[in-house]
């Protein structure tokens, strides 16, 4: 073989170099998902218009953003299925 074709081969990989590249990229992926999965932050009540009473027939229980029992992925607190705010969607 000539140095040039010798130049152009992969230097052989150690174990100990690769255990070490597995456990830095691991604990990279780890920092990365920390970091980029947005906060989920919810909004008050007062600030969604929130109403314990439904408006005519939309109430939280139809909505695709209620979680029941009580609990809404938008609006912050305890929620009525009975209720309703402005961001009601109405579940398909």
């Amino acid at each position: 073989m000539s140095s040039e074709s010798k130049d152009l081969l992969p230097e052989p990989v150690s174990r100990r170099g690769l255990l070490r590249g597995v456990a830095v990229a691991a604990g990279t992926v780890a920092l990365l998902g920390a970091t980029v999965e947005p906060a989920a932050a919810k909004m008050t009540q007062q600030a969604a218009g929130y109403q314990a009473t439904p408006k005519g027939d939309q109430t939280c229980a139809s909505c695709s953003f209620f979680k029941g029992p009580d609990a809404c992925t938008l609006v912050d607190g305890t929620i009525s299925p009975n209720g309703w705010c402005r961001f009601y969607a109405k579940k398909s």
